[in-house]
């Protein structure tokens, strides 16, 4: 347990929220010793990192509330899996076995990849295995199977019972004509299957049962068992109710939603849970992140590019301001939890909370000493020419013979990321320069200057010679179009290492080779 004055006095985000949930719900979470948090997913396209969001900083709140009081916690992971696929996926093959079962329960439409026994199981165990890979504790509840098996069949009953309330709260929020046909409980066709969204004509509450007008037909149903669903605000706010839950994140485009199913989970009985709006993620043209999309970076490409600390570390930061999740912001966030490793360990108590990386590792940040950043590591593959880790660390260990892959796990793993990283993203979109004849003469003065210095040199003394030579050349005024220089005819890019540090684990002799290559 850490101080309680540290704790109490903190801005950390996580624990800001933990001492206000507390406060706030303070005899709820007494009374029944627990503290229920959740997170919704949609299942209707793969899961995407926005749902990871959701999980990750609710985690971060629990490792908090672990520091803060020893209470018992539950994380429950709900999946909507019971809900009608209303449209096609545009990130998803083998589309018409999904166009021919619109409508229907995301459980009952069949597998188009062919491993599972339908999509929603599909996609639900996508997001498990996902979830999984970073050892999140979670619970999770498929709306499928809690609907079929009669556990929300009490609260569906008192959602009957309040129905004229629900209706006051839901109907001044619609437009005139969904007015006339909203109703909270979808029916199951019988003959379909399809989850309909038709008008009520009949209720009778001592029976649960209610009657639907068909399409001229009738239809009348239990809402027990499976057989109705509900709308999705009145759903939010049942699940609240059925669960116990005492706090629940979700995104800003939400937040009218999560007003009325406040309003709605008082009428059926129990204190809404705390809530907490963050901001959308955004791809990089600014728009929304969408399941059915597929736009942004998606969970495997993180994964492929980086660790899953460093996705989460991109998840702690001011998490009501937007953000843009796209494989350009990879190497940067990479390069800042490395930054946020190696600052740590001098930091004092209260810092230390501040800093991300303890709230990724819930505490234990790695003390491995960070042997270079990332995206100096994409330079070397690129200089190196190296397809495997194995031979990348084999051009490491020629001038580093003191660096072992078994004592730098977070290097080892980096190789590995930076090979696909590059081979992916930076390759394909490399420009190199061809350098005029004046730049051709600035880049071979550096040359003849880099062949008169000792390899032992520390990286900023070769840094300072590298600008010393710009200098010289004429780029006094504007150093920055001097490295960019060297930057376009060496990499391929306007942006580059710095080149000290560079020099001196890239080899002077290799860098003179380089440079000589290019320029001829």
């Amino acid at each position: 347990m850490l101080d309680k004055d540290l704790i109490q006095s903190t801005s950390s985000w996580p624990f800001v929220e933990i001492r206000k949930l507390l406060k706030e719900r303070k005899n709820l979470i007494q009374s029944k010793k627990k503290v229920v948090f959740q997170t919704g997913y949609g299942p209707s396209g793969l899961p995407h990192i926005g749902t990871f969001g959701e999980v990750a900083r609710t985690t971060m709140m629990i490792n908090a509330l672990n520091h803060v009081e020893k209470i018992d916690s539950d994380l429950i992971t709900f999946s909507d899996d019971m809900d009608g696929l209303r449209k096609v996926p545009e990130n998803i093959d083998n589309k018409e076995v999904l166009k021919v079962n619109l409508g229907k329960p995301l459980t009952s439409i069949p597998d188009p990849f062919g491993k599972y026994k339908s999509y929603g199981e599909h996609n639900n165990e996508k997001l498990k295995e996902f979830l999984k890979k970073f050892n999140f504790k979670f619970n999770f509840i498929s709306s499928t199977e809690t609907y079929k098996k009669g556990y929300f069949n009490s609260s569906i009953l008192r959602v009957l019972e309040k129905y004229d309330e629900i209706m006051n709260i839901i109907l001044p929020t619609l437009g005139t004509e969904r007015k006339k046909t909203y109703c909270p409980f979808l029916p199951i066709c019988p003959d379909t299957g399809k989850v309909l969204e038709i008008p009520m004509t009949e209720i009778n509450k001592q029976k649960g049962t209610v009657v639907f007008d068909n399409d001229g037909k009738k239809l009348e149903t239990k809402i027990t068992d499976g057989k109705c669903k509900l709308q999705w605000k009145v759903d939010w706010a049942m699940r609240w109710f059925a669960f116990d839950v005492d706090f629940e994140m979700y995104g800003k485009d939400l937040t009218e939603s999560a007003i009325l199913s406040n309003k709605i989970c008082k009428v059926l009985g129990k204190t809404p849970p705390n809530g907490f709006a963050y901001e959308l993620f955004l791809d990089e043209k600014g728009e929304k992140i969408s399941k059915s999309k597929g736009n942004g970076i998606s969970i495997d490409e993180w994964l492929r590019y980086a660790s899953p600390e460093s996705l989460a570390l991109y998840m702690y930061p001011n998490p009501k301001r937007a953000k843009k999740l796209y494989s350009e912001v990879v190497p940067k966030t990479v390069d800042e939890y490395l930054s946020l490793i190696e600052k740590y360990q001098n930091q004092n108590k209260s810092e230390q909370l501040l800093n991300p990386v303890w709230h990724v590792h819930n505490g234990k940040p790695p003390k491995e000493k960070i042997v270079m950043p990332f995206s100096m590591l994409l330079n070397l593959v690129g200089s190196s020419n190296a397809k495997s880790k194995d031979i990348l660390w084999k051009f490491i260990q020629r001038f580093h013979e003191n660096i072992k892959s078994k004592d730098h796990p977070i290097l080892d793993d980096l190789t590995k990321y930076a090979i696909n990283y590059f081979n992916d993203k930076v390759q394909p979109n490399k420009k190199f320069k061809n350098p005029n004849t004046e730049e051709k003469e600035a880049l071979k003065k550096l040359v003849e200057k880099l062949k008169s210095i000792s390899q032992n040199l520390e990286p900023e003394d070769i840094q300072t010679i590298v600008y010393s030579v710009g200098k010289e050349q004429g780029y006094s005024k504007n150093l920055r179009d001097w490295f960019k220089l060297i930057y376009e005819v060496l990499f391929g890019e306007k942006d580059g290492p710095r080149m000290g540090f560079f020099i001196s684990f890239f080899g002077l002799k290799e860098t003179i080779k380089l440079i000589d290559d290019k320029i001829k």
